[in-house]
């Protein structure tokens, strides 16, 4: 599992492994990892109904993965084996924006917006969206965030949103995950960690809250609302 604090992008390697789709293979492709020194930082399966998988694998520990990679390809069900940037090197951090698609959209032209311009300072912050509706379905997504990789900052735009919402804003931040919200009408206004009113200005704010290439700390400010 991806440790979003102690993660250092210059330590840690990416690993892409082409198998056969066949029973035990994972177990065996993570003890050649382990016993060469290599710490699993995250892990990917990506094919996984096709005769050839593929896993990717983020791993921390190790000086080179020259000695993984020979001693991967040795294995029947290895294919092809290759190191690859990491996904937090090319995507970097990510924003995500749940809620109403036209709130969602407003909040998200402004993130991409100040995205390039710290992207062109050499940060790396892509934005995700998705429009949704429903409290169980929103709240649903607010908890799936948690679980997401590299997933830094969430933004929740709509025009009501409370109850099981509000629950799951909670619960999320307690695992370090910053919640921006619209000024809208419910509870998850007094759970996130900022309200904004403008969504172009919320998705401003939350790419300034995750960016290293900016002085802008949510957890400091002694006003909440704007």
């Amino acid at each position: 599992m991806e440790q979003q604090e102690a993660y250092d992008e210059n330590l840690t390697k990416g690993l892409v492994v082409e198998t056969r789709n066949e029973a035990g293979v994972l177990h065996q492709l993570t003890g050649v990892i382990a016993r060469a020194g290599g710490n699993i930082t995250w892990v990917a399966i990506l094919d996984s109904q096709k005769p050839i998988e593929t896993v990717f694998f983020e791993i921390g520990g190790v000086e080179s993965l020259d000695t993984i990679i020979e001693q991967l390809i040795e294995l029947p069900a290895v294919v092809r084996v290759a190191e690859e940037r990491t996904l937090k090197r090319v995507f970097g951090k990510r924003l995500i924006i749940i809620g109403g698609g036209a709130q969602v959209g407003q909040v998200a032209v402004g993130a991409v917006s100040e995205a390039d311009r710290h992207n062109l300072r050499g940060e790396r912050i892509s934005v995700d969206t998705i429009p949704l509706v429903g409290e169980k379905q929103i709240a649903e997504a607010v908890r799936a965030v948690a679980r997401l990789p590299r997933a830094r900052a969430l933004v929740l735009a709509g025009a009501l949103m409370g109850g099981e919402i509000e629950k799951a804003v909670r619960e999320v931040r307690e695992k370090g995950l910053i919640v921006i919200c619209l000024n809208m009408a419910g509870s998850v206004s007094d759970a996130a960690d900022l309200v904004v009113s403008d969504p172009i200005q919320a998705g401003v704010m939350a790419v300034m809250a995750i960016a290293d290439t900016a002085s802008f700390d949510v957890r400091r400010l002694t006003k909440r609302v704007f």
